[in-house]
Parts: structure tokens; sequence; C-alpha cells
């Protein structure tokens, strides 16, 4: 499949940007070992997720605007069968889960879309994406070669198929998917894991999708066998090295992870951007052709979908995970340059020769030139410690550790991935009452604890949870009772409960007061804890509100993994052990608060709501209700959940989902700084730890209502809802930290003759959000300055009219370019000193 040569000379980025390919008519897309070839073109793509329910359908413009913004030219998707396909033949497809609708969204746009099917997905989504209800179907194994799962996944793979086709959604059709994707992340592991069932499924699952005829490529991430024409892709933190199965197939990288999720009670994990610059940079040095951020846009699992056990994903400000994407980095914009600096190559490393060139022990060049003249180089250091200059074609070039630089003409450098030329926006989450304007009573439900009602029904000893709930609801109440006379105390011990559970969690209630809590964690759902306890004489009620925390999403049989209680006893008793696992339990499913639909708008007045002048604080198993003003402004909106235990809350009968601050240890591995260097792995570069893991939760603004909002939270453990307050994500403050070596060419109109009339000074440039000015600069300097944002100080070097030069073209301006020259600061004070300019500015 040959792609037909094309003229080329080095053109503005912004003409590259209208070689798009029409999206008006069908485009033939094929491949080969280069790339993808759309409509008779070789292409090169850069792509970004935005996972369309984790977002609201009002957010979808502006979060592909943001990603087109930031250089993508494609949005991927995965598709979750378990938000579609709600019980065996019905689906749902409103709201957030509108996929037609977000996909025209992407369409309209302009960008090219890669449609994920799965209909396995992980995710960290609940269930990895699978229906629950598909676990009950007799005889149903998950991800194996088992009729029942495979004739499901089929019919609902078609479905999609089919859909897509019916709106011509596909390329071929004229639509904008280039490239669908059939099951997920499977490969050698579970191939080998599932023994005889592994291989036989994968290659049926290869099979049914290029049954499917969607005239569109089809590919299997981490799919070493996938069989012809099926691309197998990579996922990880780097994918350069990676090679597809055949030489007839091109460089495909599906999952680049720019961060990694956050478990409950475990701090940040943040990713440098200069490491994911240069594992970028890397990827299309080495011939990759197709890369995808896979960072959740929109960043919030609503609701109960959050994947789990204990992932965090239900949407936290800290975490690494928020509303725009790219932008969750504070140098978000960095990427954005090394995107430019890539579409400048674009040609070139797709239709010239390629060139290896050692440049010493750890340095490298890798050279592309093509036919009518064009060259394009890399320089990589690929040491993690040492700073390098090279030498290359009769010319020196400084390569910091652990970078690459790009030279669209083989002489200048447009981009290095360590010199972050572009500023950092420093965000900070700006509280706001939630009763501005006038406050108002609070109403409350007390649940009952243990049965509510009439109990589901009695069993001896115990049943799983997820069995018995089916996800219908994270809660599920075990309770027994026991009796004991006056002499159970030992002499000089206290009677202990023991309790041994599957996961996720419980709250131990005793003669309804509770007397402790317990959970599992992200690595083990399994828990035991040791409670002690006083006991009366006479008969004891003993209630355990049993927890699941989102379900399995991943693993070698993962369906199977259960919930709930395994062992039951007290201990510390005169008369030894008394076990309660064998005794009979009475089981209640859900909440009485659930099953009234307290959190839904038609149930505001029920008469259960009983009106409070203040509301009660720690107390667990309470309902609370108030009326809340809208935050000003158009910034997105958080609510603070800090000063609550354990719970879930809604805006207007929408779930905005669980929330739980709890804490990290302080022993996490935090570290007070970041070193980008070097390979990254989960545990390098932590955050927050002895803070709240979560506190920040999203609520789309779509969901207020210009007056009489309604919140409603569920407590479990005991909060202060008195200090619940909303949050306006807002950027207060920009710095920027340049120095005089940084590449500045002005990657907009850069164009190779100009570069021939020398390079253009290094200038440092600052912009606040639109409608908001520089107010102040709180520093500035030009010498040898160190340290972050928000923590810079003087070097032994410093131009005195540093602040006054910066204020000058600064201040009362939305945006100012300050270039580090003798005309803009006056006589050099410091010979042989390599200046940098670093500047923090706020705005307001």
């Amino acid at each position: 499949m040959a792609a037909a040569a094309a003229s080329f000379s080095a053109l503005p980025f912004l003409l590259l940007l209208l070689l798009v390919p029409s999206l008006d008519g069908a485009s033939n897309v094929t491949y080969d070992h280069r790339s993808l070839i759309i409509s008779g073109r070789r292409r090169l793509v850069i792509s970004t997720s935005i996972h369309y329910p984790r977002s609201v359908p009002e957010m979808w413009p502006k979060l592909v605007a943001e990603a087109k913004d930031g250089g993508a030219d494609c949005i991927e998707t995965y598709v979750f069968w378990n938000g579609h396909e709600i019980a065996p033949g019905q689906y749902y497809f409103e709201d957030r889960f509108d996929l037609v609708r977000f996909v025209k969204v992407v369409r309209d746009a302009g960008l090219l879309l890669i449609l994920r099917i799965g209909p396995y997905v992980a995710a960290e989504w609940n269930y990895g994406g699978v229906p629950v209800w598909l676990h009950y179907v007799p005889g149903t194994v998950f991800r194996t070669n088992n009729e029942p799962f495979k004739n499901h996944m089929k019919s609902f793979t078609t479905y999609i198929v089919d859909m897509m086709k019916k709106e011509q959604l596909f390329a071929s059709q004229g639509g904008n998917i280039i490239l669908a994707q059939i099951e997920n992340e499977y490969g050698d592991y579970y191939e080998q894991a599932y023994g005889a069932g592994g291989k036989p499924y994968a290659m049926w699952a290869a099979s049914m999708a290029l049954a499917q005829n969607t005239g569109v490529p089809w590919i299997m991430c981490q799919e070493s066998d996938a069989p012809d024409p099926v691309i197998n892709s990579c996922n990880g933190f780097y994918c350069d090295g990676f090679q597809p199965n055949s030489p007839t197939k091109p460089k495909i990288w599906t999952e680049n992870w720019p961060g990694w999720f956050q478990t409950f009670g475990e701090s940040n994990p943040h990713r440098p951007p200069e490491d994911v610059a240069f594992a970028v940079a890397r990827f299309f040095e080495k011939g990759g052709s197709v890369q995808n951020y896979y960072v959740y846009h929109g960043g919030t699992n609503f609701g109960r979908t959050t994947g789990g056990p204990f992932i965090t994903t239900s949407y936290d400000y800290d975490a690494p995970i928020d509303e725009y994407g790219l932008r969750r980095f504070p140098k978000w914009a960095h990427l954005r340059e090394l995107h430019k600096s890539i579409r400048l190559c674009e040609h070139t490393l797709l239709y010239g020769n390629t060139t290896f060139l050692s440049l010493g022990p750890k340095q490298e060049a890798d050279i592309y030139s093509d036919q009518s003249g064009g060259c394009v180089a890399f320089l990589a250091n690929i040491d993690s410690a040492n700073d390098k200059v090279v030498t290359f074609r009769n010319r020196q070039y400084d390569l910091p550790a652990w970078s690459v630089s790009i030279l669209p003409d083989c002489r200048n450098v447009v981009f290095n991935t360590a010199k972050v030329q572009s500023q950092t926006s420093m965000v900070t989450m700006v509280p706001e009452s939630l009763q501005a304007s006038k406050p108002e009573r609070w109403s409350i439900f007390r649940e009952r604890t243990g049965i509510w009602g009439k109990n589901d029904f009695v069993r001896n000893g115990f049943v799983d949870h997820i069995n018995t709930t089916k996800d219908s609801t994270d809660y599920l109440w075990y309770t027994t009772s026991f009796s004991v006379d006056g002499s159970y105390s030992s002499k000089g011990s206290h009677a202990v409960l023991n309790i041994d559970s599957n996961g996720h969690g419980v709250h131990a209630f005793l003669n309804n007061v509770l007397i402790g809590s317990a959970y599992g964690n992200g690595s083990q759902s399994r828990f035991s804890v040791k409670l002690t306890i006083n006991l009366r004489t006479g008969k004891n009620e003993l209630a355990l509100l049993s927890m699941t925390v989102g379900l399995q999403n991943a693993g070698f049989a993962y369906e199977w993994i259960g919930a709930g209680f395994t062992n039951v006893n007290i201990s510390g008793v005169r008369t030894g052990i008394i076990d309660l696992s064998s005794n009979n339990w009475a089981y209640k499913i859900g909440l009485e608060g659930e099953y009234y639909n307290l959190f839904k708008p038609d149930q505001t007045n029920n008469q259960r709501w009983i009106p409070q002048s203040e509301p009660p604080k720690n107390q667990p198993l309470t309902w609370y209700k108030v009326n809340v003003d809208v935050p000003q402004g158009d910034d997105p909106v958080g609510i603070d959940m800090q000063s609550m235990g354990k719970g879930l809350a809604w805006l207007n009968g929408n779930a905005i989902g669980r929330y739980w601050p709890r804490t990290s240890s302080i022993n996490d591995r935090c570290t007070p700084s970041c070193n980008y260097r070097g390979t990254f792995i989960p545990d390098k570069c932590r955050t927050g730890c002895g803070q709240p893991t979560q506190r920040w939760y999203h609520i789309p603004r779509s969901w207020f209502h210009p007056s009489g909002n309604i919140l409603v939270v569920f407590e479990e453990k005991g909060g202060d809802p008195t200090k619940i307050t909303f949050s306006r994500r807002a950027v207060t403050s920009v710095c920027s930290f340049v120095s005089e070596h940084f590449p500045s060419i002005d990657l907009e109109s850069w164009d190779e003759s100009a570069m021939n009339e020398g390079t253009p000074p290094a200038k440092a440039q600052l912009s606040c959000p639109e409608g908001k000015s520089i107010s102040s600069v709180k520093f500035a300097s030009l010498g040898n300055p160190s340290g972050t944002c928000r923590s810079y100080q003087m070097g032994r070097c410093h131009h005195p009219n540093s602040l006054s030069v910066v204020e000058k073209a600064c201040l009362n301006t939305n945006s100012c370019t300050v270039s580090l020259t003798d005309e803009s600061f006056g006589k050099d004070l410091c010979h042989g000193v390599t200046k940098t300019l670093a500047i923090e500015a706020d705005c307001s």
C-alpha cells in the first residue's frame, strides 16, 4: 500500500493545518509501515483522550476546542458498554452517554476520532465497562473463549458499529472515525492466564471486528499477536522502542500515560511535562505515526462509575485528572509547542529516508531527508544525569540531560523537550459560600441502623455482597444479635470485635452506636479489623454496613472477585471466643434514603426531611439537604468536601459521586520537587503526603439552575456540613523561566529562509486567562535566579532594572512579551553568565 509522493517545502505551521484531509467526503483510510494513509496522504496523528461520559454534553465543545488548541488533530474515546446496555437488549444513549452527539461534536470541530469499542475497556471504569448483569447470565466467563460472553460482546459491538454507520461517521463514509479498536490490553498475559481459551478468544475478537466492514483499520493495543490486517499498538510511559508485529504496519501509541491513576488513601502521582515531551519526541523520532495522550479530559466519573475498587477518578482538582486535559499540567503549553514543532517536520518524517548517527556514548541523532531537499533532525541526550554539548554538521548544540532537540531544517533548534519556554499557569481553588445570598435552613434525614422496614432475607452465615446487591447500591446491611451474661468479662481485658472481609469497607454498629470503620486499599481490597467494644448484659445487636467502592475493573477472572464478610467473632471474654459467623444474619439491600429517592428533585418536600436550625455535626448515617446559590463567574466549579467523612452527593438530582477525603500517609515517599530526568515510574513524583487524597469534586455548571438549587449529601461516618463550600478553579498567577540559550523561533510563522538571517533573542511570554489582566509582578530577575514558580530566588547575578522592565511591559495587560536583550534591560552586568529571566505575576 504505497502512498503517493508529494512535493514539500518548509511551510508555516498554519498552512500545514490547512492540509488536514477534508471530512466532507469519503476518505479511504489505509496504512503502510510509515503511517496511516488518509485520502492518499500519509499522516502523523496527535490525539488526546476525551471519554464522553466523564463529562457532560455541555462541556464537550469546549473540551474539544481546548484539545485542538493544544495541537491535537484527533480525539480518542472508549465506548462504555455498561453505560449503554443497561439490561440485555435495552440501550441508553442519552445525556452524557450520547455517543453519536459526541462524535459529531468532534467532527464539527474538524478533528479525527479513534473509537475504542472494546467493549471491555478497563479505563479505571466500573467493572471494566462490562455490564454487571452479564456476570449472571448462566455459563458466562468474561474475556475468554466462552460462547455466552462472545455472543453478547458481538451483539454490542455490532450495535455500535451499525449506529456509527447509520450516522455515516466512519471516514469511509465521509465521517471522522479513522480507527476502531477491539478488546483492550489482552496480550500475552491474559492469553496465558486464560489457558486454552485465551488465544482463540483474541483471534476470534479480531475476526469478529474485521467482519464488521467499517472501512477503517482495526487496532488491538498490547496484543503482540494481532493477526493481519489488525494493527497491534503500544500502551505505556514510553513507546519509542516499540515495533509492530509486521513490517507492513505503522507504529501506534494508543496510550501515552501523562500521569498515573491515584487510589483512595494514596498520594498523588504526577509526571513532569518535560518527561512527557521527551517521550513524545522520541516516539516520532523513532518512526512513530499515531500518538494518543491517555489523560481523561473531563475527568469525572459521575455517580457510581468509579473503577476500582478504590481507584480515584471521581474528579479531584488535586489529582492528575481535570476538566481541561493537557491543561492539567501547569506547563501544559510546553506540549503545544512540541506539537507545532513536530508538524513542521511532518512531510519529511513521513516521506524521507532516515539515517542514524551516534553523537556520543548516550547522545544520538536521527536524520530524515526527502527528495525535495527537506531535512529534519532529532538530537537526543538519553543520559539521565549529565548535560552535553554535541557537534552536529559542524555546529555545536547544547543538550540538557534526558532531552531531545528538534531541528526542522537540520540546522536550527525550534524546540527542546527540557527547555520550557512557555509559561507556567498556577491554579488556585477560590472558595465561595454555599449560600452567598441568604442563609437557609438545612433539612436532615437519619438512616436507621441495621434493618429498616422489613429484612430482605435471613441466612445462616454470610452472603457475598456483590452477588447480593448486583451493584445496584454500594450498601448492604448484615445484622445479627447475641446474648452475654454478667460474667462475660475477663479480668484486665476488654472484649474485641474481630472482622474479616473481602472488601471494600465496613461501618460497625453495636447497639446502635458506631464503634469503628475499616477499609481495604487500592492494592488489596481485603481487610481485617479489631475493635474494642463494651458489651451489655443480655441481648446485644450488631449491625455491619458493608460497602463497595466501585467494582474491580481489570485482572484475570476479575468478575469473580467478591466482597463482604468472611468471619466475625468476639474475643477477650471469659467464655472464650464468641463465633458469630455461623449466626442467623438478617440482610437489607441499600439505604432507606436511597429507597425513597431523597436525592431527587421531586422529593424536596418529602415529609421525611426534618428542618433544622443548625444541621447536626459528626453524626453517622445522616442525609443533609440545603438550598445553594450558583457560584459567580464562569470558572469550573468544585465542591470542597474536606470537612466530611465519606458518602455520596447530588446537585439537583445529578449524582456528583462518592466523596472520601481520606488522608494519605506522610510516609508515602513524596518529594518537594520532581526531577524530570530519567525513566518515570508511578512512585517517582508523588505529592500531597499527609493531605486528603480527594477534596474537591467537580460540578458541571450546566447542572446549576439560576436559583433554587438543591444540594443533597449522604454522610456515612460523620462530618461538619456547615463547612462544605464551593470553589472556583481559577488561574491566579503565571510564571516564566527562560534562558537566553532557549529556542526562540516563532513556530507560527517559521520559515527556513528566515532562519538564515539569524536567530532571534529569547523572550518570556505571559498571558492571563481571557477577561483577566496582570495586576502585579511579584518577582522578576534577569541573571541567574533559581527555584520554581511561586518560590523563585535571586542569584548572585541580578539586573537591578528587572522588576521595572517587566512591570512596564506587563502591568494591566492581558499578555506581554519581554525579550532577553541589552535593549530591554541595559548593560550586561554579569559577563560570562548565561542569563535567565524569571517572572511571577498575578492575574486578576
